[in-house]
């Protein structure tokens, strides 16, 4: 069948009983894995370029079908939206003498505009603050905002540029030392703080967490050979910033807003970190929310860190996965593991419109360009479409599936990935309660990794008794939805 999107394949095939399955998993309706909180996208740098656009605001942040270049996509209907703060200015009142550093290898787009201009005054409406910064940005947070993106985070990737020991907004000169200056660590907190109550009073946004930190331990964040904002801080700065943050959302209204830390690059990095927290009970207070980035990929012991989470009583996020791969078979493979061993309960794309694969949909943020979708746009559709705010995480039963249910709709939603030759895959549903009726039509969708059938819609399964299997083509994702089912 030639790939077109939300085809609806003709006619049912009947599945007799001689039908056979390669692999079987059963699915465990006793199981919780917690409850979904969503989909999502940071926001920088793309942003900060095509923030202007309603068609990518559909797209991202909806679930109709929007056409792009003449192709109709699925909306991948997001509901988490991250901001980025910037730290970086160009309109300033600072003398010449002490003016904003970066780095030769510096990306324009990826400095991103701040709005506390200099350290004058903390007050938002004097001519310390510029709130007319970062439009883009800004009017897509909007637009996300409008369109159902119900959970918002302000993250940092740097302390704005005059609070850093070298004034370069990219890292420490030697990239492994800190880069805060200590007299401005309660600054740091007030800069987030500040524009926390800012967006709930004058943009009508209220951001429902903060992180104040990015991959605070990695070493990469070098001044002179940085190409983004970014700044290292050492265990003990990030427990004296959360605890000032923490007094500083307090201070303003803000005690309902989450602290999230410490967005780490690597899981392992993420429960050394935490191991250094756990001796503070101040910040294990504060801390409501551990965020991790997924950059050891298939490596690091994402187990370990869950169990850390899940006993000191915190939740946890996947804040930020991306690679080059356009395929989206590291993405899915990623996904899986982190759903099998991390079990997050909300995961979020870096950066949807970028080049060299990273995209979901190709794009060069500074010559404003936007190319093709990528194979990874629907791969990621399959997961992001089906299993929705809400729903409650079930043991799938295997590495290569997952699985959710949505009480109220009594629904079941499986996705599975097949790796190897074609082959039938069988999913045992015989620990629910009830599952449909026998016969009844199982909805899948197919997509092929890498390239082929994008985000395919049949209706040619069927339920037999507690049980149904479907064909998968090597490297196929497909979800299904059976309707009926309780507990």
């Amino acid at each position: 069948m030639a790939p077109s999107f939300l085809h609806l394949a003709t006619g049912i095939a009947l599945l007799t009983t001689t039908a056979h399955a390669d692999l079987t998993t059963t699915i465990d309706a006793t199981s919780n894995r917690g409850t979904w909180e969503g989909w999502g996208t940071s926001l920088a740098w793309w942003a900060a370029t095509f923030g202007h656009r309603d068609d990518l605001a559909d797209i991202f942040f909806t679930l109709r079908t929007t056409r792009h270049q003449s192709v109709p996509l699925p909306g991948l209907g997001f509901t988490i939206a991250r901001y980025n703060l910037g730290a970086t200015t160009t309109k300033t009142t600072i003398p010449p003498s002490t003016s904003m550093k970066t780095s030769p290898s510096i990306i324009p787009s990826r400095l991103i505009q701040g709005f506390w201009l200099d350290w004058s005054s903390s007050l938002p409406t004097s001519p310390s603050w510029n709130w007319s910064a970062d439009p883009n940005q800004r009017s897509m947070l909007l637009k996300a905002s409008s369109r159902g993106a119900t959970t918002l985070e302000l993250f940092s990737n740097s302390p704005i540029w005059w609070m850093c020991k070298n004034h370069n907004p990219s890292g420490s000169d030697d990239g492994r030392s800190d880069n805060l200056q200590s007299w401005n660590y309660q600054n740091h907190a007030v800069y987030l703080a500040t524009v926390a109550k800012y967006a709930a009073e004058n943009w009508g946004v209220s951001f429902t967490s903060v992180d104040p930190f990015n991959e605070p331990s990695a070493n990469w964040w070098n001044g002179k050979t940085g190409t983004q904002e970014g700044c290292h801080f050492d265990a003990s700065t990030q427990i004296a910033v959360v605890g000032y943050l923490r007094q500083e959302l307090d201070n303003r209204g803000l005690k309902g807003v989450v602290i999230s830390a410490s967005d780490e690059s690597h899981y392992d990095e993420a429960v050394e970190t935490l191991r250094k927290f756990e001796g503070n009970r101040t910040v294990m207070g504060a801390v409501e929310r551990v965020n991790v980035h997924g950059y050891q990929y298939e490596k690091g012991r994402r187990d370990v860190l869950f169990d850390m989470v899940n006993k000191a009583g915190k939740k946890l996020w996947q804040s930020e996965y991306g690679e080059a791969d356009a395929t989206g078979e590291r993405l899915v493979s990623n996904l899986l593991l982190d759903m099998r061993w991390l079990r997050p309960m909300a995961w979020v794309y870096w950066q949807v419109l970028d080049g060299g694969g990273w995209g979901l949909i190709d794009a060069d943020n500074d010559r404003k360009t936007i190319g093709q979708v990528n194979q990874k746009y629907f791969v990621l559709a399959q997961f992001a479409r089906h299993i929705r705010p809400g729903m409650r995480i079930l043991d799938g039963g295997s590495d290569y599936a997952v699985a959710a249910y949505d009480e109220k709709a009594r629904k079941l939603v499986i996705v599975a990935v097949n790796w190897g030759e074609a082959q039938y895959i069988n999913f045992d549903l015989g620990r629910f309660g009830a599952v449909g009726s026998d016969g009844s039509v199982v909805k899948r969708w197919a997509t092929q990794i890498g390239s082929g059938s994008r985000y395919v819609e049949y209706s040619d399964t069927q339920l037999s008794g507690k049980k149904f299997w479907s064909r998968f083509e090597k490297k196929m994702v497909q979800t299904f939805e059976v309707t009926g089912v309780v507990l």
